[in-house]
């Protein structure tokens, strides 16, 4: 007997308060590992209306003017008009930073930028900055191999804020959410049932001041020029059964840190995969690389996404956990929910064969403590928003499928003749 039910997850734009704390928190990380690559970062920021708290432990020799990195940040998500009780220029900034603990740094300090010693050693010599557990996930419900309902959700979050910047809608606001429920059969996408999306607005557009019309033009625009676009390569699509809800209390002109504070690390479901895999509770943002919150959650997306690329399972889970200070992962966990074309414990061979785990050789192999430098300035920053795994618009190491043909190759020697990958 087939099984249908309903999968829903959601996105929020750069202009969210939340996500303004973990852009502004990464905008901190780049600009520290940009000038001092061994950086130790956990950045934390709060924002309210007038106010932006900048906190948490940083050791570094950087050299940077935070208030700038602040001010420019929030002007380049949007906030430049201080009638909206946020602005670039307006918002009171207050740091209130402290060093990282030597208990917590002990465990992580040795040099990474040595290459003096042969790698296996150095990689064994630095533990993980902390214990914790990780999850990451992929399967082939898109093209980048993420879930239907979270890529959705991110592309149309994505297009509501090229709209604004681009002028095509230009009376948008910074914040905005996307929600987008999938219809399933027997674990199979089928369909779209529900496309939800609250955006912040001007109050009138241009002679438009009656809210019901106001909200109609809204409704046709957003469908026109949001919704539509994000389906070009995606086969199932919306119906005349697809409910489209917008701004469903009537309107939403007062929004950001005026109508809501925010705070890093408040969107971990809306960084990974909608709630449709497990999550380790880590937050991504803010965090330096040693920390495998971050690193090792990165590391995850990577091992899945090239099973799944090699055709050895059609979705495709792992779970890694850590001691802080101790290099190796206390234990590593792989399940294909059944759909595996050999089985669970030859992949974690597979795993354990090809793909390097331990803190510093996670930061080696996808380079992360240099990356932002090499990139200008700007990396961590770029992924606070829309998601930090399946993003296709950027080039990210931990998204590559390099592995996928030997990992296709050396699981040929468990497969039967009667089973062929694709």
């Amino acid at each position: 007997m087939s099984r249908r039910y309903l999968f829903s997850s959601e996105s929020v734009t750069e202009g969210h308060p939340d996500k303004i704390c973990d852009q502004i928190s990464d905008t901190i990380l780049d600009a520290l590992l940009t000038q001092d690559s061994s950086s130790r970062v956990a950045a934390e920021v709060v924002v309210n209306t007038g106010l932006v708290l900048l906190t948490g432990e940083i050791t570094s020799k950087a050299n940077v003017n935070y208030v700038s990195l602040v001010r420019d940040k929030i002007a380049e998500i949007g906030y430049t008009d201080a009638d909206n009780g946020f602005s670039a220029n307006s918002a009171s900034v207050l740091v209130a930073l402290d060093e990282q603990s030597p208990d917590i740094a002990q465990g992580v300090n040795t040099a990474t930028e040595s290459r003096t010693e042969d790698s296996e050693e150095l990689f064994d010599k630095i533990g993980a900055g902390d214990q914790g557990i990780m999850f990451g996930f992929a399967c082939n419900e898109t093209p980048e191999l993420m879930p239907l309902p979270i890529s959705l959700a991110h592309r149309m979050a994505r297009r509501l804020t090229a709209v604004r910047k681009t002028g095509d809608l230009p009376y948008l606001r910074p914040d905005g959410k996307t929600q987008v429920t999938v219809v399933y059969e027997d674990g199979k996408p089928v369909g779209i049932d529900t496309i939800l999306i609250s955006t912040q607005h001007a109050p009138n557009i241009g002679d438009i001041t009656d809210e019901a019309a106001l909200q109609a033009k809204i409704k046709e625009d957003l469908w026109t020029a949001v919704v539509q676009p994000v389906f070009g390569d995606i086969a199932i699509k919306p119906s005349d059964e697809t409910r489209f809800l917008v701004n469903p209390t009537g309107k939403f002109v007062v929004g950001g840190p005026q109508g809501d504070s925010g705070l890093t690390g408040r969107k971990i479901i809306v960084d990974t995969y909608g709630g449709y895999s497990r999550h380790g509770g880590g937050a991504f943002s803010g965090k330096d690389p040693t920390k495998v919150d971050r690193s090792a959650a990165y590391a995850t997306r990577y091992v899945a996404k090239n099973i799944v690329a090699a055709g050895l399972a059609e979705k495709c889970e792992v779970q890694l956990s850590y001691a802080i200070g101790v290099a190796r992962p206390v234990s590593i966990f792989v399940d294909t929910f059944g759909t595996g074309k050999v089985g669970d414990e030859i992949l974690l061979e597979l795993i354990q064969e090809h793909f390097e785990l331990r803190p510093a050789g996670i930061i080696h192999t996808f380079n992360l403590q240099s990356l932002p430098g090499e990139r200008g300035g700007r990396f961590y920053q770029d992924v606070a928003a829309y998601g930090h795994l399946g993003r296709e618009d950027l080039d990210l190491p931990w998204e590559h499928t390099d592995k996928a043909d030997a990992l296709k190759q050396a699981s040929k020697k468990y497969l039967s003749d009667a089973v062929a990958l694709n």
